[in-house]
């Protein structure tokens, strides 16, 4: 006789619905539970300014069009869930129940309700297996010590561990063409082309990566299939020598930065790097060359996740503007090291920010709005979500260019960690897309102390 396998229920925290509005549509054929006490926790923060109120709208939405005009006892047992597949999940709302127990946690607090509810579910279904999914580690801990399965909410996580992910270049030892046995090389106007076979290299390659050798060897992939690479040959010179508004790069990480941000073709580039490897001040510099001196970008819309941002923003005087300034200090500093040899610096910023069109805007402002023919600067995206990282990269309307900066090392969201961080979510999804690149800037070059500093503290 065959033991049947336990049926499975999912029970939700108010965390992974903040974190994925549309997690409910996750667990294919399985019972997704929502405790009573989430739905409070939603209809609380939905009416407040801050960050995250914007998805506590959507999952409350998702949720009603789920159940619908389902009936008290249907939405006991579960209302089918849509789904794109074959597997339909339910989904149920689960009732708080206020009986006292010893194996119970005091009912003071919201996780505790949420567990003593899951400890009186399981006794009245013995044969379902509950499953608390939270990015609360603390309370995955207590609902294990209770007895319940606890585990964290992984389906929009790309990579397990961020070593995996792409630097955005490869370098090669010796000489890069140590390990080709035959090139094609194509000389078009303006640029030099190499075609190799697919064969000769077994690292993991895709559009944009840049190919470098311990020789001065620096390449972009611009195309690649199953049997040929074409690279476009960039030229150690020609690349350590690019400007803009003044910059020039310290080093090759930094010069091929450069070189995804003043491509025209390129509309999406990711910048990470440990903090004053030069991410802003390259964004910035590009960003300014771009908009005066190409009018490629009407105007240059620079913003910031910070936590607390959207909550303290309304207790500061002044205009968007104003109280923006003091969260989007980077740029300012930035613009200022621009500048620094000018003969009247802070002459030379006030007339930058009369000249340049650049606007200090809060996400909120820019998820809700859609940008034509605008840089979008987003400083310090390791603090967005994979669901916020989607929302705004699709207000980038035609002709727009969006620069994402970020160092996975300093992630201030809660419940939010390197690996299922919206920057690492993005920079996977976007790998060999066309017209989008990533580098992870290598130097601490802001100063000798703060490279110390770096490696040591």
């Amino acid at each position: 006789m065959t033991n049947r396998r336990r049926s499975k229920a999912y029970v939700i925290d108010t965390n992974v619905l903040i974190h994925d509005p549309t997690a409910l549509i996750k667990f294919e054929e399985h019972q997704v539970v929502i405790p009573m006490t989430v739905l409070e926790e939603l209809d609380k923060l939905k009416l407040t300014k801050s960050g995250v109120s914007m998805e506590c709208r959507q999952a409350i939405r998702q949720i009603d069009e789920i159940l619908g005009k389902a009936t008290p006892e249907e939405i006991s047992e579960g209302v089918p869930i849509p789904s794109a597949g074959n597997k339909h999940g339910r989904l149920s709302i689960l009732m708080d129940k206020p009986i006292q127990q010893s194996n119970m946690l005091p009912n003071d607090l919201n996780d505790n309700k949420i567990i003593n509810s899951l400890i009186f579910l399981q006794q009245q279904k013995p044969k379902v297996e509950i499953i608390l999914v939270t990015k609360d580690i603390n309370m995955r801990l207590k609902a294990r010590g209770c007895g319940i399965e606890a585990e964290d909410y992984h389906n929009d996580q790309m990579v397990t561990d961020i070593k995996s992910l792409t630097k955005g270049f490869h370098v090669f030892s010796n000489s890069f063409w140590d390990n080709i046995n035959k090139v094609e090389s194509i000389h078009e106007p303006g640029r030099t082309l190499h075609k190799i076979a697919r064969s000769d290299l077994d690292n993991e390659l895709f559009v944009n990566q840049y190919l470098l050798d311990e020789q001065g060897f620096v390449a972009r992939i611009c195309e690649i299939d199953d049997e040929t690479i074409t690279l476009w040959d960039r030229s150690t010179d020609h690349i350590l020598q690019m400007e803009a508004w003044g910059l020039t790069p310290r080093d090759i990480y930094q010069a091929v930065a450069l070189d995804l941000l003043l491509d025209p073709d390129i509309h999406l580039v990711n910048l990470t790097g440990a903090a004053g490897s030069g991410k802003t001040i390259l964004a910035l510099a590009a960003a300014i060359d771009m908009t005066v001196s190409q009018n490629r970008y009407k105007r240059i819309i620079a913003t910031r996740s910070v936590r607390g941002l959207d909550e303290d923003i309304g207790f500061l005087p002044g205009t968007e503007a104003e109280k923006m300034e003091p969260w989007l200090g980077a740029i300012t500093d930035n613009l200022e090291a621009l500048h620094m040899d000018d003969e009247s610096t802070h002459g030379s910023i006030d007339y930058i920010l009369q000249k340049v069109p650049l606007q200090f805007k809060s996400l909120n402002y820019i998820r809700g709005r859609s940008f034509q023919k605008s840089l979008i600067i987003i400083d310090e995206s390791q603090n967005l979500t994979p669901h916020q990282m989607k929302t705004i990269i699709t207000r980038a309307g035609s002709g727009s260019k969006v620069v994402c900066l970020g160092n996975l090392a300093q992630i201030d969201t809660p419940y939010l960690n390197a690996t299922s961080s919206g920057l690492t979510y993005l920079n996977e999804r976007f790998k060999g897309f066309a017209h989008g690149g990533s580098i992870e800037l290598q130097s601490v070059p802001r100063s000798l102390l703060a490279e110390y500093a770096e490696s040591h503290l």
